[in-house]
């Protein structure tokens, strides 16, 4: 937040500061340690209107960290090693400045101040910059918005952090979540998948985590990820934000539709339809338009485009969980990165997003060709194709297993079609393990088996 030309200066107009406050901060941390250190949790020397000042405040928060006194004397000698002490006023200015502090009791409310005029002046720069750019009229102007409410989003977020809690807070805090956990035991705390197994496992999706679907080309990962979407949507209400990079929206919503009433898929997409087949979609088709399902299908999404726009549909409709088909697709902010810096970057953004929002972010992804070289074809989290990162920023990282893509027979030659494993291969507040599934090729559908049965390895 450093001092700079804005928009107010170009008019005429000061911008927001508080000189004579910033001296108070300034002889208040000469004054006593302890303002040092309520000063350095509140402020940086970016934050100080007057350019001496910064440089004052720099060079005491160096002493502090040697562990340094800070009094006129070191101030003088530390300014002087930096060939900065003319610069700031001399000696004469640093003895105006402690000597006109009588206390310390008042170093926050002041510190406060200068944050706040640091941060209004940032407003100013920020805005004069969209202004500038928008004149300029060189870039795309989705890209312009996205990018100024990404700016101002960040600023809205540059707020004064509340520092250290006392365990016995933080622990009556823990408790009491403890007890609506134990009241409410059995239910599902996160969003509903719709799976019973699953939700045992997870406890459903829980806000904050980023959730890597990783599974080899056609092996259903988008029929998984709508099934669950429309398992969250229709029968519990959540909001769904749904990013497709692969398909369009109308080819999604005939999924959907699919899923919704277990129509045929290639007979839906054909319009090989039974009288009986429409009659199904028309009583079900209603249910599904009702659903929170919002479906966007711009191609190579950005990171940056798809947070803004998740959080505009946040703001205007309520989101409950998003959705990327998927993220090899994305594009990353620097072109000239390598593609595993790129998907680096992307998972951390996806990463970030669902911090932002508080909701899960269900991120689908490609695996590498290495499972289809091992005698053990079910996926491992070394699978994950392109980057290390994806692994590290998830929360939870799931696999698809199907034995029937590569031909697998049971151990008594029967056929293993329509059988379909989950494998949750991390999960950074649970175990790990794997679920049982049925496939159902005709509607691109995954379905839950019947209680109490399993496949065991040795199976398949």
């Amino acid at each position: 937040m450093t001092q700079s030309p804005t928009e107010a200066q170009d008019l005429g107009r000061m911008p927001p500061q508080a000189v004579e406050v910033e001296q108070a901060v300034l002889g208040a941390m000469m004054l006593e340690q302890r303002a040092i250190v309520r000063a350095v949790e509140i402020l940086d020397e970016s934050c100080f209107y007057h350019a001496p000042h910064s440089r004052i405040f720099a060079a005491m928060t160096d002493l502090f960290e040697r562990g340094t006194a800070v009094d006129q004397l070191t101030l003088t000698e530390e300014l002087k090693r930096r060939g900065q002490l003319d610069d700031v006023g001399g000696v004469v200015y640093l003895a105006k400045l402690g000597s006109e502090v009588a206390t310390t009791a008042n170093i926050d409310f002041h510190a406060r101040i200068v944050f706040e005029k640091a941060l209004s002046r940032k407003l100013i720069e920020t805005a004069s910059g969209v202004i500038e750019r928008a004149y300029a009229a060189d870039e795309d102007v989705q890209t312009l918005l996205d990018n100024a409410e990404q700016q101002l989003f960040t600023l809205s977020e540059n707020q004064i952090g509340e520092g250290f809690e006392p365990l016995e807070k933080v622990m009556g805090e823990t408790f009491e979540h403890l007890e609506r956990v134990h009241a409410g035991a059995g239910t599902v705390l996160g969003v509903d998948t719709g799976f019973a197994d699953l939700n045992d496992q997870m406890s459903g999706f829980q806000k904050g985590d980023l959730i890597i679907l990783a599974a080899r080309p056609s092996v259903g990962k988008t029929a998984f990820a709508l099934t669950l979407a429309r398992n969250a949507a229709v029968e519990a209400g959540v909001g769904m934000a749904i990013f497709s990079l692969e398909m369009s929206k109308m080819q999604l919503a005939q999924r959907l539709l699919s899923v919704e009433t277990k129509v045929d898929l290639h007979k839906l997409r054909t319009g090989r339809l039974r009288d009986e087949d429409w009659m199904n979609l028309t009583n079900n088709i209603e249910r599904l338009a009702r659903a929170p399902i919002y479906i966007d299908d711009t191609p190579g999404i950005s990171v940056l485009e798809a947070r803004a726009k998740a959080r505009r549909l946040q703001r205007e409709h309520g989101v409950g969980m998003v959705i990327i088909d998927y993220l090899q697709l994305m594009s990353g902010h620097i072109r000239t990165q390598s593609r595993e810096q790129e998907i680096s970057h992307i998972s951390r953004g996806l990463k970030a997003m669902a911090k932002e929002l508080d909701v899960p972010v269900l991120a689908l992804s490609q695996l590498s060709r290495a499972v289809e070289s091992r005698t053990d074809r079910r996926p491992q989290l070394s699978d994950l194709r392109e980057s290390g990162s994806l692994e590290q920023d998830a929360d939870v990282v799931m696999f698809i297993y199907r034995p029937e893509m590569y031909d697998l027979k049971s151990p008594d030659g029967e056929s293993l079609e329509g059988l379909a494993q989950i494998i949750i291969g991390k999960q950074r507040n649970g175990p790990v393990g794997s679920v049982d599934l049925m496939w159902n090729k005709e509607s691109a559908t995954y379905e839950a088996m019947a209680p109490g049965w399993r496949m065991e390895p040795e199976e398949y």
